[in-house]
């Protein structure tokens, strides 16, 4: 026990022993419902070193585990043997790194297998724009030309092409324009109700926040 002990606080292990106290406190908020599994996922992309496909904190957690298991047997070993002084701390950082490095592969084959159990979040699409209020950015938005800036759910923007429906004269529609029939110009308020997939452009009408009936509607 002294021997186990005396090399998971030496070195390399120490440091992979620290990082590993940190993963199980994060799990422990997990458990609690303090913290969410996918917490990092939109900080650290794990797919550039083939760690993607999962989140990210399984993936960190088993790369910590692992590499520590490494490195405390390497380190065990490593007090074993006779070797001392400057060759005894170069083996020692060649165990660190190795201990990282089969870690890295141990979990690639993990994640590799098991990677299917962690469905990927469905791609956005132009279609999550129906409904939503845009800004019109051109001069103006006719049945064949237009342009309007939209935010997504994320924040962002994008200018996404538009096209205004030429309602016909109609003996049961009021003289005079109503909301529907209000100009769409530059800096004006959109909604975006239709999306046409073969012209690759949404279907924009007036849209008066004043007149929106709420959620409950």
């Amino acid at each position: 026990m002294d021997e186990f002990l005396s090399a998971a606080i030496g070195f390399p292990a120490v440091i992979f022993g620290a990082a590993l106290v940190v993963i199980v406190c994060f799990w422990l908020l997990v458990l609690v419902g303090a913290a969410g599994h996918d917490s990092f996922d939109t900080d650290l992309d794990t797919g550039p070193v083939g760690l993607g496909g999962v989140p990210v904190a399984v993936s960190v957690s088993l790369l910590i585990v692992f590499a520590w298991f490494g490195s405390l047997t390497g380190t065990v070993l490593l007090r074993q043997s006779d070797t001392g002084g400057a060759t005894r701390a170069v083996l020692a950082v060649a165990v660190l790194a190795g201990s990282l490095l089969l870690a890295w592969g141990a979990v690639r084959l993990l994640v590799h297998r098991f990677r299917r159990f962690f469905p990927a979040e469905p791609p956005p699409s132009r279609l999550d724009f129906v409904g939503s209020v845009c800004t019109i950015r051109t001069g103006t938005v006719t049945a064949t030309f237009g342009q309007a800036e939209v935010v997504s759910r994320d924040g962002s923007t994008a200018i996404v092409q538009v096209r205004r429906a030429e309602f016909l004269p109609s003996p049961s529609r009021p003289s005079g324009r109503g909301a529907e029939d209000a100009p769409l110009v530059m800096g004006g308020t959109g909604l975006l109700y239709a999306y046409d997939e073969d012209g690759e452009f949404f279907w924009v009408s007036s849209y008066d926040a004043a007149l929106d009936p709420g959620p409950n509607a």
